[in-house]
């Protein structure tokens, strides 16, 4: 699975692509209570099923956004850890830290660098 194209890509360009449908799915709910702010009067004490509504939708997106970026960390780190050339250029640790205090950016960084700047190169496969 470390080698394979699709995967490498998908947990490079995911995390990305998942923060900005989250901003989308934010906005959306701004605008949507911005729209029915008149309707927000006729109701006393509970908040509309609108607000209840976008909320849970809103947080599902969340859960969906903090699994995507952990699975990417986590195969990146992986990726990393079984890599050859950076274990000799002493360049892990510099890898680790970027994917952890650079979420997201980091992962794509070495996806170009690492992996589409060197394509002969693969990592092994576990056990090896």
């Amino acid at each position: 699975m470390l080698n394979n194209k699709f995967w490498q890509g998908f947990f490079a360009l995911a995390p990305l692509i998942s923060v900005f449908l989250l901003l989308i799915t934010y906005l959306s709910f701004i605008f949507e209570i911005i729209r029915r702010e008149g309707d927000f009067g006729h109701y006393s004490s509970e908040p509309p099923m609108a607000i209840l509504g976008g909320l849970g939708i809103f947080f599902i997106v969340i859960f969906l956004v903090i699994l995507i970026s952990l699975g990417s960390l986590v195969f990146y780190i992986v990726h990393a850890a079984k890599n050859p050339d950076l274990q000799q250029n002493n360049l892990l640790l510099v890898w680790i830290l970027l994917f952890v205090f650079a979420n997201g950016i980091g992962q794509l960084i070495y996806w170009i660098v690492e992996i589409l700047g060197k394509p002969d190169k693969s990592v092994p496969a576990s056990g090896s």
